[in-house]
């Protein structure tokens, strides 16, 4: 039966059994615990008919949602999968369709001949945001047979100073994203390369050296009258010599540069004879690989102009920040006689509440916020991939935003969404609470019993066994759940374990007497079901949950299989949400006495 006619039915029955099937996928989907804003979501975008009731439907979908959250993640998952098959095989075809999204053709591609290139620049490491030209390089190389290309573009030593570190942390992310490249270049030690095509390009009368104060270009420039700018009319032979005077150190830091002749009236007065190279104090700002070898340097339309070419790019994916920088470097292609490559412009890919600029990540670096290049704080591949984002996600939210023209903006809930259902049925269920509360229970109908408690549903992901004796126990559960859930003659049930009747509640503690065993038990007295962990066999828990420009930790405690985890591992805090575990931290003997984990999202 299909969805639209599961729920096409006006009567209260058929609208509780939609909201409980949409409860119990949501709770199956997040830890055992529905939320009722996605289970009205779902409701009202199947059934916009019901909009006027909003708040009647609101009402029995609280009610609901309550009803399954007193349940087990077993029993929701059995009720799921019996009674309402329907839902899950809908979820199934909306994960296909959105697996299957392909990229349109490439404009003018040929199999086996496209060829792409991601060009970073190493003053920062990527974020989401360049990422996408290197994702969406590396599938439109592999959609075609082609090659891919891989270009550190660092000739700025100055104002986008290379960071050492940059090239390999940035080769490390890319291949964490599954991105393959077959060539690789640093622009910096291609620098004789650059002269050779400047010095030619001066020999085609291309470009000539300007040596006259900035203010007078500018005068020239803005009265549309460059074609009378003295040192444009300089033959190429001055010219010659006057790059030779700036190879050689002949000029100061802004007392020449190298311009690419253009339309003098071009309606862009940024178009209007471009800088090409320019002169850079490398004893005051030394370049970390080359030093103070070379002061000419090529700005970056000069330099990826000429290596497009002379790699073979066929095809460019870039932003369409960079339109103009297309028009720019189309003068220095026509008078070399070189074929221009094609140009695909896409839209800045925005992440919502995230900074993405890399100057303003560097500035909070300076000032001392943040934890480093990968601070979960940030936007970046290495603070997502510490977070708990999974390189899948990453591809996935690419491949559907595409090559778009238009702006994209991404809620972290959209990528938290994907990321859900790609570690969902691979991340180990951990039992954890924080600030908390002893439980003591009393008579319990055994001297010793074992617990053995899957740590997935689905059985795939093994099990530990956790020791309770009797007849007397002390076991540990949150705060926020004793005061939520344990008043006196309240009937819980321990999550995987047993039900217990409490029987006073004071503050940092509550007694309780053993009631029975059984989930039925439970499920009849609507008992509500909360982890726990026994202290005697657990171990240290630190979440960092980043909030912004925040990193709130708190300090909790973990069922002993927490010290079996690896780090980046990533795992179901049980009713908290996911988290990926950032470090083991070791007794004096060697053992882990503390779990780091990054929170990822509910």
């Amino acid at each position: 039966m299909s969805g639209s006619q599961q729920g096409s039915g006006q009567g209260l029955g058929d609208l509780e059994r939609l909201a409980r099937g949409y409860a119990l996928l949501n709770a199956v989907e997040h830890g055992g615990r529905a939320a009722v804003g996605p289970v009205m979501g779902k409701i009202m975008a199947e059934r916009p008919d019901l909009r006027p009731r909003a708040r009647e439907v609101a009402a029995l979908v609280r009610r609901i949602v309550e009803e399954v959250n007193r349940l087990s993640p077993e029993e929701q998952r059995r009720l799921l999968e019996e009674e309402y098959s329907w839902l899950l095989e809908k979820r199934a075809q909306a994960r296909r369709g959105s697996e299957e999204k392909t990229l349109p053709p490439l404009p003018g591609a040929e199999e086996g001949k496209v060829v792409t290139r991601f060009a970073p620049n190493p003053d920062f490491l990527i974020h989401l945001g360049n990422a996408r030209p290197a994702i969406l390089s590396y599938l439109y190389k592999e959609m075609y047979r082609g090659r891919m290309v891989l270009r550190f573009e660092d000739t700025d030593p100055r104002t986008k100073a290379p960071l050492p570190e940059a090239y390999k942390l940035i080769r490390d992310d890319l291949r964490w994203l599954g991105v393959e490249w077959d060539e690789e270049y640093i622009q910096s030690l291609r620098m004789k390369i650059y002269y050779e095509i400047a010095r030619r390009l001066i020999e085609r009368g291309g470009a000539y050296v300007d040596d006259r104060p900035g203010e007078e270009f500018r005068r020239y420039r803005s009265q549309g009258a460059l074609d009378r700018y003295p040192p444009r009319l300089r033959s190429p032979e001055e010219n010659l010599e006057l790059w030779d005077r700036m190879l050689s150190g002949g000029f100061g830091e802004g007392e020449a540069v190298l311009r690419v002749k253009t339309d003098p009236r071009h309606p862009d007065p940024s178009v209007r004879d471009w800088v090409a190279f320019r002169i850079i104090d490398t004893d005051r700002h030394p370049h970390p690989i080359v030093g103070s070898r070379y002061v000419a340097w090529p700005t970056y339309n000069f330099a990826a102009a000429v290596d497009d070419h002379l790699m073979g790019v066929t095809h460019i994916l870039r932003a369409k920040e960079h339109m103009q920088n297309t028009v720019k470097q189309k003068y220095l292609y026509q008078h070399l006689g070189w074929e221009y490559p094609t140009v695909i412009h896409f839209g800045r890919l925005k992440l919502e509440g995230f900074i993405m600029s890399k100057s303003l990540l560097k500035s909070l670096l300076e000032q001392g916020i943040g934890e480093g290049l990968d601070d979960p704080r940030f936007a970046t591949i290495a603070g997502l991939r510490r977070r708990g984002i999974t390189a899948e996600a990453i591809k996935r939210i690419i491949v559907e935003v595409g090559v778009k023209y238009t702006d994209a903006s991404i809620s972290y809930a959209n990528l938290a969404a994907v990321n859900r259902s790609i570690v969902d049925e691979k991340a180990k269920r951990i039992m954890a609470v924080f600030n908390p509360v002893r439980l003591r229970v009393v008579n319990l109908p055994w001297e010793k019993r074992e617990f053995t408690i899957p740590f997935h549903p689905n059985g795939k992901l093994g099990s530990r066994t956790i020791t309770i004796e009797g007849p007397e126990a002390t076991l540990l559960v949150s705060e926020a759940d004793a005061e939520r859930y344990m008043e006196p003659g309240a009937l819980v049930r321990l999550m995987e374990a047993f039900n217990v009747e409490v029987l006073e509640r004071r503050r940092g503690e509550v007694r309780a007497r053993y009631h029975s065993l059984g989930v039925e038990e439970a499920r009849r007295h609507r008992a509500a079901i909360i982890q726990w962990v026994h202290p005697a066999r657990s171990t240290g828990l630190e979440l960092a949950r980043p909030e912004g420009l925040d990193l709130v930790r708190e300090r909790g405690v973990a069922e002993e299989a927490a010290a079996g985890l690896t780090r980046g591992e990533i795992v179901q805090l049980v009713r908290i949400g996911f988290a990926r575990v950032d470090a083991l931290v070791p007794d004096e003997k060697g053992r882990t006495r503390l779990v780091s984990m990054v929170f990822a999202h509910e």
